[in-house]
């Protein structure tokens, strides 16, 4: 506990970020290269939504059936929100945000370069290739904007760098029930991941791992959580509050980035590799068994007893994917329910009321 609250927020560490000569890149959800940019003093920092914006700023540009993620994107940078970044990378991760960067690029034209990435949807040989040759592609055009050439000696270093961090993100998975903290800590402390140096994150990862030991959370039905991102983060307590715990995730943001190590001695090529070998995700086009087996494992290894699809309203991705998924736990004995949110959107009692009588059914 003492250790999250001494933390930095986002704005804090973007200002000791620039404040030491470096650049600050907002990026939007999900898969980048964060060592690439790494390699050019530039720090991501994630831009899920953020929760609490006002949406209307974004209507012109938007449909109404386009995600609360994006509608808060566009209406927190057409309000100022991301002045104080340097670049955006938009990420076309699913429909919704390959529009989004178009917006940027053809209506709204920030100050900051906008830098789209293409995003294949497999995991063969030829997406690896065709991953590498996006990033090289970013490299020339972060060569174009800086001035600046890393070398291939200098981008590795920065991924084995990032590599350190991810492998420590992986244990605070795994130890994450010996760990002194509540659900909704943790998941505080693993989203800093979002915006801290890789290097800083692995300083706190390591204080964190060494305080693990015998099982320190409460009791509580043991649920998994699936969906792109926990927002408002108050799902935590409320969970809570209801008797459950989470003990393993399926989330975009959290547990399908637990990226392995890449292979590869060629810098663009082993970054692809990491991303493309991560956990099973729609957004990448990751087949449904694939991600009904990896549901099925998680189940396995961490003895929930269901699972909780927590989905933001008009995610594509997602919604196409739940039908099955769900079928084909219910047909392995695993309850699921699903609950669709608005990120800008407090627990209505009608929610609450339905992971209530959940929790019960499983108990």
């Amino acid at each position: 506990m003492e250790l999250t609250s001494a933390i930095p927020g986002r704005l804090e560490t973007i200002n000791t970020f620039k404040d030491d000569g470096g650049s600050v890149a907002a990026v939007f959800p999900i898969h980048y290269p964060r060592a690439l940019l790494r390699a050019f003093d530039i720090l991501p920092v994630e831009v899920w939504g953020p929760p609490g914006v006002d949406p209307s700023q974004g209507a012109s540009q938007l449909q109404p059936y386009i995600c609360s993620l994006v509608h808060n994107m566009l209406a927190f940078l057409k309000t100022g929100g991301l002045k104080i970044t340097d670049y955006l990378i938009v990420p076309h991760t699913c429909d919704s945000l390959q529009g989004f960067g178009s917006i940027l690029i053809d209506f709204v034209s920030p100050r900051q370069p906008v830098i789209p990435i293409y995003i294949p949807r497999g995991r063969r040989d030829s997406d690896v290739d065709f991953f590498a040759a996006e990033f090289a592609a970013i490299y020339t055009r972060l060569q174009e904007i800086t001035s600046r050439s890393p070398s291939d000696e200098e981008i590795m270093g920065c991924i084995l760098r990032e590599e350190q961090a991810d492998m420590l993100l992986a244990k605070l998975h795994k130890q994450r029930d010996g760990l002194p903290f509540s659900d909704l800590q943790y998941y505080r402390f693993i989203r800093t991941r979002e915006y801290l140096p890789a290097e800083n994150f692995s300083q706190l990862a390591q204080e964190t791992l060494s305080q693990a030991g015998e099982s320190q959370r409460n009791s509580g039905i043991p649920i998994i959580l699936s969906g792109i991102v926990p927002e408002p983060m108050s799902l935590f307590e409320t969970i809570t509050d209801l008797g459950g715990m989470v003990v393993a995730d399926d989330l975009a943001g959290c547990g399908r980035r637990l990226y392995p190590t890449g292979k590869s001695e060629e810098p663009f090529q082993r970054m692809a590799e990491s991303i493309i070998h991560a956990p099973p995700d729609p957004t990448r086009g990751n087949s449904l068994q694939e991600r009904l087996d990896h549901l099925l494992n998680l189940q396995n290894i961490s003895g929930a007893k269901g699972v909780v699809f927590y989905n933001i309203k008009f995610c594509e991705p997602e919604l196409f994917d739940l039908p099955i998924l769900r079928k084909g736990l219910r047909e392995a004995g695993v309850p699921s329910i699903p609950i669709e949110v608005d990120v800008n959107d407090p627990f209505s009692q009608q929610t609450i009321t339905r992971l209530e009588a959940f929790l019960e059914t499983i108990e």
